[in-house]
């Protein structure tokens, strides 16, 4: 995977993106408000979700309470939450194959900045 600059919730930060077919991986990124590293994985797993019911039109019906939902199966890709940073240097060094080059501990030091 490669590491790249990026942006999150108007903040910046660092994404991991994978560079090969063979990466099991999505694509991670880097939470700086939160300090949380997100992998989200090639590996899919059946999530149930409430969705909104269509009319023939593809719009969605409203009641007196809202909008109609529905609980629908679907498939999703299975995420990892990484809090630690000691193992989130390790991912990094691991997959990442510019980890040498690239400042991403100064994402991760960098100081929540109040909005």
């Amino acid at each position: 995977m490669m590491l790249v600059k990026s942006s999150w919730q108007e903040s910046q930060t660092f994404r991991m993106i994978p560079i090969s077919e063979s990466c099991p991986y999505v694509e991670c990124i880097f939470d700086p408000g939160t300090k949380v590293f997100v992998i989200i994985s090639k590996t899919t797993k059946q999530s149930l979700h409430m969705l909104p019911k269509l009319d023939d039109y593809g719009q969605a019906l409203t009641g007196s309470k809202g909008t109609k939902q529905d609980r629908h199966k679907i498939e999703v890709f299975q995420e990892f939450y990484i809090e630690d940073a000691i193992a989130i240097e390790n991912i990094i060094k691991h997959f990442g194959i510019n980890a040498s080059e690239f400042d991403y501990k100064s994402f991760m030091a960098e100081e929540t900045k109040s909005k």
